[in-house]
């Protein structure tokens, strides 16, 4: 009896053959397609809001490299997967986890605002037009879904399969600060306020994986914490200061230690994650 072989593109969507995930492959490919975007930030010196230079339409780069990736290692059903958990909203997100996605990050802003307001240090005024804010909020989420389809949706399980939960989102968070520091560059903020930001992101991609975690992987919970937190702080901080930047970090990393040693670092989760 004859037997036929299976195709190249039968046997390239098999479970058996689909390689796996490459963060550091992911890591390379975004900073390299981030170049351009950061190229035309110092040529231009434009910015889409104050504090937001040009360069930050390189969101959409590591959604483009976890698609690449992902068609790579397991062809057209993986850029399918990866869209669809980056877009599926799970039963968890109807759970108390709702709130601090929703409500953590404005809790911290007016944290920041009460203590500069006790130490008497000047603070910009918020600035809530109600029209505008709303599509201020939906470029936000396009623009957390472009980053954290890669962030989230491809890069951080792989990580944490290796090392615990913690250190997966330290990585991952200074990973992510690093990729932002043209754009810290390029909108003027000096050395220091530069660290305090990474700091600053190193504690919230904590508070995100434990948010990941702990909603069953749901990337979109991530993705509209993450929008929140920028409309947030771009609407009580327009512009940002060194002052606001400061307190805000040091209250992430208290609230990033709180969930380290309450949900334990292995996981940030009270249960495991497979």
């Amino acid at each position: 009896m004859s037997s036929v072989a299976p195709s190249h593109a039968q046997t390239s969507r098999s479970p058996s053959s689909a390689r796996a995930r490459t963060p550091w492959l992911f890591v390379l490919l975004v900073f390299l397609l981030s170049v351009p975007f950061a190229l035309l930030g110092f040529v231009t010196k434009l910015q889409l809001l104050p504090g937001i230079p040009i360069s930050a339409l390189g969101f959409v780069c590591p959604a483009i490299a976890a698609v690449l990736l992902s068609h790579r290692e397991r062809g057209r059903a993986g850029v399918t997967a990866l869209i669809r958990r980056s877009l599926e909203f799970k039963e968890s997100l109807a759970t108390p986890w709702l709130f601090p996605i929703l409500l953590l990050m404005p809790c911290v802003a007016f944290a920041t605002r009460i203590v500069l307001r006790t130490t008497h240090i000047p603070q910009p005024r918020p600035h809530f037009p109600l029209p505008a804010s709303l599509i201020l909020f939906a470029a936000f989420l396009v623009a957390a879904l472009g980053e954290e389809m890669g962030w989230s949706g491809y890069a951080i399980d792989p990580l944490q399969k290796r090392w615990t939960a913690l250190q997966a989102s330290i990585v991952l968070g200074a990973i992510w600060a690093a990729w932002h520091i043209v754009a810290m560059v390029q909108t003027g903020q000096s050395a220091a306020w530069i660290a305090w930001g990474c700091l600053d992101m190193v504690a919230t991609r904590v508070i995100m994986v434990w948010i990941y975690n702990n909603t069953g992987r749901a990337v979109v919970a991530v993705v509209l914490f993450h929008a929140i937190a920028n409309l947030t702080f771009k609407s009580v901080f327009p512009g940002g200061s060194f002052e606001s930047e400061r307190i805000i970090s040091v209250i992430l990393t208290i609230v990033a230690l709180i969930v380290t040693i309450v949900w334990g670092p292995r996981s940030l989760a009270r249960r495991s994650v497979a």
